[in-house]
């Protein structure tokens, strides 16, 4: 996602892998993929960022598949441990595993495009496809809020330590401090994007007309070619997956 590719390229490429990734169900090809994503992060200069960012939104998800599969999965039948009623089975292990690795791969390529497009150059190239404005500017706003989350976290968690709290024990204490942390995270978001909104509605970009722009967009014909191929085997990776899960052709 360099500055050479047009913004639809970017995004199109960005979609595409999420999808195939979402339909392939591999966790070995779901953990090359995010591997990819984090070389790619490291040699834009913002691995930090996005693998802060991604760490804020995985780290409780991934718990969460843990101790949902890990313990609690209805169809493991090799157990490896087991107390009262949680059973920690390989079977249960291994969907989180895929699961929690798929996640992981698409929020990854997600935010690696949030960092790295350039937003002027896709509000440009959204209005000079006769894109609604509306559309455009909510995802201008959410590529712009996201790249903020993490040191937004930040404060929120020095804000609260300097009025006394303090983190003790284990994993429940911690995941309880977090749910602290996400709930003033979420509101400042929400907040965030009303102020947003109030300030494009009072310059007029809700307003209907023909809209014009100062940026021209180079669009290369190889770049439009790249999007009709990854479109279609993004489309064939769903079909496929579709027709393998169809009941008439499920494994007896």
């Amino acid at each position: 996602m360099t500055r050479l590719l047009h913004p639809f390229t970017a995004l199109t490429a960005a979609v595409c892998t999420a999808v195939i990734t979402t339909a392939a169900a591999n966790w070995p090809l779901s953990a090359a993929v995010a591997l990819a994503v984090a070389v790619l992060a490291a040699r834009r200069g913002v691995a930090g960022r996005v693998l802060g960012a991604a760490a804020v939104i995985l780290v409780p998800l991934c718990l969460s598949l843990l101790l949902l599969h890990g313990l609690f999965f209805p169809e493991g039948h090799t157990v490896l441990a087991q107390w009262g009623p949680a059973r920690v089975t390989t079977e249960g292990l291994q969907f989180a595993l895929e699961l929690g690795t798929r996640t992981t791969a698409c929020v990854l390529v997600l935010l690696l495009f949030s960092f790295t497009v350039s937003v002027p150059d896709l509000l440009s190239a959204l209005t000079a496809r006769r894109i609604p404005p509306q559309f455009g500017f909510v995802l201008a706003s959410t590529l712009t809020i996201l790249p903020a989350v993490t040191g937004r976290l930040d404060r929120i968690r020095q804000a609260q330590e300097t009025r006394g709290m303090v983190i003790r024990g284990g994993l429940p204490a911690r995941l309880g401090a977090l749910r602290l942390q996400m709930v003033p995270l979420v509101l400042s978001l929400i907040d965030d994007a009303g102020s947003r909104a109030q300030a494009l509605d009072a310059r007029g970009f809700s307003s209907p007309g023909p809209r014009s722009s100062y940026r021209d967009i180079a669009d290369p014909r190889a770049q439009r070619y790249f999007r009709a191929a990854a479109l279609l085997l993004a489309g064939a990776a769903v079909a496929a997956r579709v027709a393998a899960s169809w009941p008439g052709r499920m494994p007896s």
